[in-house]
């Protein structure tokens, strides 16, 4: 038994070591043939030590250079130290070919697969140091669907780092750059070329046939006969050198005409509709609080193109929603827009709870066809909660009992009495309090309304639920009605109030904004009652003194 547990130790911990000890990247996964990929090693394991095997490489591959970073941190007290091996390589054959794992020490890296596309024979003998390639990935796409526009800039002369390339600006689509511009190598007719790849999603807003404008791409051409005469404060020894775009034209289609038009219009290549539970709703019981988080992940637009998707609207649940969590991030064909919205459902009552189906609508521009993606109905069993239903036990065994209920009731009533006789006399002194003349103020020991209400305002500018919830309560204990009645008699507090309290309960709370009810506060208008011109009238002195 010992054996074999230190067996199964000994192989976690290498299990361990070669998880951890190398990985293994690369800039992107789809390239031509001729183009270079960077393979970026990286190692934080400080017991390796070394440098990894390329020898498997060459097989499929030209390694064209080899660079090594060292880095050097310090997190939670803590030095961190990394180390980091970028590879140049060149594919030797098109189709489908696996970079293979790669050794260092003990450790070994995942092996990754890339494709490689053969390349359009190029008929120019002569091509000029620097020129702009530009193409798009389909030349019709639906209206605010998604449109990706491909800019290649090939030198094959080195250039200063004061090249610059226009911004890309038209008046009936929406552009948005995907990520930073990547650069590689190409070998066209037998000259090795520098290129600088740069990549926009483009969303048109009408149908028809717009046209991308030409960019301008300028940078200086490093002359090889001057470069020892370069001066860092004078202009540098070389050509400035300009270079346009070709315009492409795009042809936008309509909405389909079978798409339903109560629906939002989402063409995509693909979307993911999925649910997560926190806690598991199989156990609730009445008064918990379950989290509900749905996510929706669309390939082809962003998280601004998403549309909100179905409340949980069922009796017996009362629902908290959160603010939504939109995201966007690049992939290989474009942008993938994400939304998640996430609710805190309570149940408010026991039994059987049918929760609707969730569906989303939406074209499919792959498959060119209307799509469904659904969420199908679920049934949650809620539990009676022994604590909540505690205090409705006497009330179910007074029930089956008439004698021993009237002997129950008779404190209940005896209090009753007490109270309505506390009741009446506390009006009456209050009426005679109000008949008397008015007396001067006495100090007031408690904090003046003016520093409450300060209070108030730093705790609604802070958006911290709790803080002004407290200073809240401390400010309306000081004013002449109760809070109940001032939200009311007013409509906008009441709406603040009900945010605050929606923050409170479900987990939107750190993202609660208190300028809505500090506006409330403010706005609110003064009660005006018979009682304030009785004190105001009785505060002026007799027409007849005595």
């Amino acid at each position: 038994m010992i054996r074999l547990l230190c067996a199964l130790l000994i192989s976690f911990i290498a299990l361990h070591a070669s998880a951890a000890g190398v990985t293994a990247t690369i800039d992107r996964t789809r390239l031509s043939e001729g183009e270079t990929v960077e393979l970026t090693l990286e190692s934080a394991d400080p017991t390796l030590f070394g440098k990894p095997d390329l020898t498997p490489l060459n097989e499929q591959f030209e390694v064209l250079g080899t660079r090594q970073i060292n880095q050097l941190g310090t997190l939670n007290g803590q030095n961190e130290r990394a180390t980091r091996w970028i590879v140049t390589l060149q594919p030797k054959q098109t189709g489908f070919v696996v970079i293979p794992p790669l050794q260092l020490g003990d450790a070994r890296t995942q092996p990754i697969t890339l494709h490689i596309q053969k390349a359009s024979k190029d008929t120019k003998t002569n091509l000029a140091p620097v020129f702009i390639d530009a193409s798009l990935d389909q030349e019709s796409v639906y209206v605010q669907a998604q449109a990706v526009l491909t800019l290649r800039i090939y030198h094959s002369v080195s250039l200063y780092d004061d090249s610059s390339l226009s911004q890309l600006q038209m008046d009936d689509a929406r552009v948005e750059q995907l990520g930073e511009p990547r650069t590689y190598e190409k070998e066209i007719n037998g000259v090795r070329h520098g290129v600088i790849e740069i990549q926009y999603a483009i969303f048109p807003q009408k149908s028809g046939l717009i046209t991308l404008p030409a960019q301008v791409f300028s940078a200086t051409l490093v002359d090889r006969g001057k470069v020892g005469t370069y001066q860092p404060f004078g202009p540098k020894p070389g050509r400035l050198t300009r270079v346009l775009s070709p315009q492409i034209p795009l042809t936008v289609k309509p909405k389909p005409a079978d798409y339903p038009d109560n629906v939002p219009w989402l063409p995509a290549r693909n979307l993911t509709l999925t649910e997560a539970w926190n806690p598991d709703p199989r156990g609730a019981k009445t008064g918990d609080s379950l989290t509900r988080s749905l996510m929706l992940q669309v390939d082809g637009l962003s998280s601004a193109q998403l549309p909100p998707l179905p409340a949980t609207q069922v009796k017996g649940l009362r629902r908290y929603p959160d603010q939504p969590q939109l995201s966007s991030q690049n992939g290989e064909r474009g942008m993938i827009g994400s939304r998640e919205e996430r609710e805190a459902l309570v149940p408010t009552a026991s039994g059987r709870l049918e929760l609707p189906p969730v569906e989303v609508t939406w074209w499919s521009t792959r498959d060119d066809r209307l799509m469904r993606s659904e969420l199908p109905a679920r049934t949650l069993e809620v539990a009676i909660n022994p604590e909540l239903e505690a205090a409705n036990v006497p009330q179910a065994e007074a029930s089956t009992d008439a004698p021993s209920t009237q002997v129950r009731l008779w404190p209940w009533q005896l209090a009753s009495a007490l109270f309505a006789c506390t009741t009446f006399l506390g009006f009456s002194l209050w009426w005679r309090a109000r008949r008397q003349p008015a007396i001067l103020p006495t100090a007031q020991t408690g904090p003046s309304p003016r520093t409450l209400l300060d209070d108030l305002k730093r705790a609604c500018q802070s958006n911290d639920p709790h803080a002004t919830r407290q200073a809240l309560d401390a400010w309306a204990r000081q004013q002449p009605e109760t809070l109940a009645d001032m939200a009311a008699r007013f409509v906008p507090l009441s709406d603040a109030l009900d945010e605050l309290n929606g923050a409170l309960y479900s987990e939107a709370g750190q993202r609660w904004q208190g300028e809505d009810l500090w506006k409330a506060i403010r706005a609110l208008p003064a009660q005006q009652t018979a009682q304030q011109v009785t004190v105001e009238a009785s505060q002026l002195p007799p027409l007849y003194p005595r």
